[in-house]
């Protein structure tokens, strides 16, 4: 497998350096996306367009695509897939907008503030049928496989999730089994799916199946730490959202284990009520137990073990590509 001097690398400095090296393939992702949402129902073309051109990475399908790439090259059936995945990972945003009551999405107001509730369900379960209706044009069984079990184990965290909202209890095991499955399968499904389509043995599939995993725990760990350091404008949304929806984050579970008992105390209300109001005592306790460095430091950590992961591969231009994402991905703003 031929493969490009890693002395190249020296250029992936940012995020637009990473996303040049795949911008044919993700136009034609992009033209597949637009073909695809396609339909004599004008509210799915209206939202669907919505979220989808509302800015966003298109992360999870680089990921898919700059993996390929590192073990030869990028097909059509990645690039169907790398639609597929862009498609169930909107579905999923359409859904946590309306289960979580959010106004915001990537600066924007979201699809269900703009359309209401039940519009951004029925189109996300559109995106949903449409990304399986993809996904049989590969013919292959064991991509179907896998994306039925991706979906699966999404459906099941966004449950767990539910489950945890208002209980100050929950553990950070819970708590990691939570993103586990519902942010980090997905970018587990993009490479690993890079693999299964490129043919490659088992120990590289289970390698990029790794690194996908523990980018999007380190990813998702990060918007943790964010939702207390960042911006409005940066974030996307509010600010003391996860707070208000009562959702024991890290950073909280944290500050709970190490705080002083009126310390404890404080997050442990504001958890049960889901009260936005009391952010800013939140905040100055998160602040004191270094709560948000702790979150740091985890996320830091599943980076390091993505990049042990891509050990499987040979040097290229792609596989400095996929180390360098796995350390943006700790060092973000937004």
């Amino acid at each position: 497998m031929a493969s490009q001097d890693s002395s190249n690398t020296s250029t992936l400095t940012d995020f637009n350096a990473i996303k040049n090296l795949t911008l044919a393939e993700t136009a034609a992702v992009d033209q597949l996306i637009l073909n695809e949402l396609s339909s004599d129902v004008v509210l799915i073309n209206q939202i669907g367009h919505y979220i989808i051109s509302n800015g966003g990475k298109r992360l999870r399908p680089m990921l898919l695509l700059l993996a390929a790439k590192a073990l030869g090259e990028a097909n059509d059936h990645h690039l169907v897939m790398a639609a597929v995945i862009e498609f169930i990972h909107t579905a999923t945003l359409l859904h946590d907008d309306v289960v979580d009551e959010s106004e915001l999405r990537r600066g924007q107001e979201s699809a269900n503030a703009v359309w209401g509730n039940a519009a951004s369900v029925l189109v996300g379960d559109y995106l949903y049928s449409s990304a399986f209706e993809m996904m049989v044009r590969t013919n292959n069984m064991r991509v179907m496989e896998i994306l039925s079990k991706t979906t699966t184990a999404i459906a099941e965290g966004e449950v767990l999730q539910l489950l945890n909202c208002n209980n100050p209890d929950t553990t950070e095991t819970k708590y990691l089994e939570v993103i586990a499955r519902k942010t980090a399968i997905l970018f587990s499904a993009a490479t690993r799916l890079a693999a299964v389509i490129s043919n490659a043995d088992n120990s590289t599939e289970e390698a990029l199946a790794a690194y996908g995993q523990h980018l999007g725990v380190a990813f998702q760990l990060i918007d943790d730490a964010l939702d207390y350091k960042s911006t409005t404008e940066d974030l996307g949304k509010n600010l003391g959202d996860d707070l208000a929806e009562g959702k024991p984050t890290l950073p909280l579970i944290y500050a709970i284990a190490n705080g002083t008992a009126d310390e404890a105390k404080i997050i442990i209300n504001a958890i049960k009520t889901g009260s936005r109001e009391a952010f800013n005592e939140v905040y100055t306790v998160v602040k004191n137990t270094k709560a948000i460095e702790y979150t740091e430091q985890c996320a830091q950590q599943q980076a390091q073990l993505a990049i042990t992961a891509l050990d499987c591969l040979p040097d290229s231009i792609y596989k400095e590509a996929l180390a360098q994402l796995a350390r943006f991905s700790v060092q973000r703003n937004s």
